[in-house]
């Protein structure tokens, strides 16, 4: 077991005691998609494009919340942020400054911490690729996300953003963030729930996110960051005898 690993199976057992305790966010409830978890099931509620909102008990993450304070009406209040890149469709500091409360804290890539107004830094815990940190009772590694193609190497260089593995209910939650399927991506073990970008010319086709899913077999799939892409191909690609759920959902007709 590597140093990494070690930490975070022990962040695994720190996490699942305190986060039995409410966070910020408690205040209102989050409908729709459920994931089986411990102590009851977790929520999954698409928002837009590369934006979600994830629920278990009274936790509440967004992950790379755009769009303004308006697009978020009605939903829960957020407990725990993540960011996973400097793009303006993961990164809108004017809605961030307006979702986020006093106790909520933030999860960054150090591309991303730097650019944020100084309130929201001091909030953040930054994370670069590989580390592992305990945030609000979630265990929570970030995940290397890349371009791999040498045309796309531009896009997002190696380094600069991430993706992130989160322990919600003792469920593991890989979300992509912008990316090819890495090999990094590809060594990810026991992963329950997986949210997978695939778009051209900015991540990866729906035919390297289907060799990435038959590599790594999560047992729920949501593709997301996914404008244009052809998701009835990818599900055909996957295959059913992979034994990984696939959940297509709209992203772009919600909020």
């Amino acid at each position: 077991m590597t140093p990494n690993a070690f930490a975070f199976t022990s962040l695994f057992a720190v996490a699942f005691a305190t986060s039995l305790c409410p966070t910020p966010g408690a205040a209102a409830e989050l409908s729709g998609d459920t994931v089986t978890a411990q102590n009851g099931n977790s929520t999954v509620y698409p928002i837009n494009h590369a934006t979600l909102a994830l629920r278990w008990n009274a936790t509440t993450i967004y992950v790379d919340p755009v769009g303004g304070a308006a697009r978020f009406k009605g939903l829960p209040a957020p407990g725990l942020i993540l960011l996973t890149d400097i793009h303006g469709d993961h990164l809108n500091k004017e809605t961030l400054e307006a979702l986020a409360k006093p106790e909520t804290k933030l999860v960054a890539p150090p591309a991303v911490a730097e650019q944020l107004p100084a309130g929201l830094r001091d909030r953040t815990v930054v994370l670069t690729n590989g580390q592992t940190a305990d945030v609000r009772g979630t265990a929570i590694a970030a995940i290397a996300a890349y371009n791999t193609t040498p045309e796309r190497q531009k896009f997002h260089p190696k380094g600069r953003g991430c993706g992130y593995v989160v322990i919600l209910g003792g469920k593991r939650v890989y979300i992509s963030g912008d990316t090819e399927d890495t090999a990094e991506m590809r060594a990810l073990k026991s992963i329950d729930v997986a949210f997978l970008c695939m778009n051209l010319p900015y991540t990866m086709t729906v035919e390297q996110a289907a060799e990435a899913v038959r590599a790594f077999k999560p047992k729920i799939v949501y593709p997301y960051h996914s404008r244009g892409s052809d998701l009835e191909r990818f599900k055909a690609l996957v295959g059913a005898e992979a034994g990984v759920e696939l959940r297509l959902r709209d992203w772009y007709a919600t909020r």
